[in-house]
């Protein structure tokens, strides 16, 4: 077998950076550009979701209780009770909370957690809790989750509207 020379090494060796340094880059340095450039470009869809949600946490409300059904009646699950809590502020955003419980069997469950994960507007299931319906019938979950919206609050809002500091800066 044939040696290797100090030349063909060190060309060896450049190429095999080289490989790894472009291999690097498209596998780590990439996908992070790319997931930042989608947030990026999702933060003005966010912003303009939060503007169109109800002047006041009522309508918000009833307007994610109508989300939220839809989402869970094209994932063919059985809401057995819902309720709004009590709204809440998280740093300038106005956080309105809506409990529900559901009955539907494992793949419903999890596709109904999977259309309010993609739903369009900004939702976030702040608590989950899945037990058995009934001790006889195991295929059947009685699900409990709490899903809240968001929208801008009082003083956000008219913060941007009056172009005062601390809402958003035209350039």
């Amino acid at each position: 077998m044939p040696t290797v020379s100090p030349r063909e090494r060190v060309v060896i060796g450049i190429g095999a950076a080289a490989a790894m340094f472009v291999g690097g880059y498209l596998f780590l340095v990439e996908p992070i550009l790319t997931r930042s450039r989608a947030a990026e470009a999702t933060v003005p869809l966010r912003e303009a979701t939060l503007e169109r949600r109800g002047p006041t946490a009522p309508l918000a409300a009833s307007e994610l209780q109508k989300i939220v059904k839809e989402s869970l009646a094209a994932a063919n699950v059985e809401v057995r009770s819902e309720r709004v809590l009590a709204a809440s502020d998280q740093q300038g955003l106005l956080e309105v909370p809506i409990e529900l419980t559901i009955v539907a069997g494992v793949r419903d469950t999890v596709a109904a957690l999977v259309r309010l994960e993609r739903a369009d507007r900004l939702l976030t299931v702040k608590s989950l809790r899945i037990r058995v319906a009934a001790t006889g019938q195991a295929r059947d979950l009685l699900t409990t989750l709490t899903v809240s919206g968001y929208l801008l609050s009082s003083g956000e809002r008219a913060a941007k509207a009056d172009g005062a500091p601390g809402g958003p800066q035209d350039d």
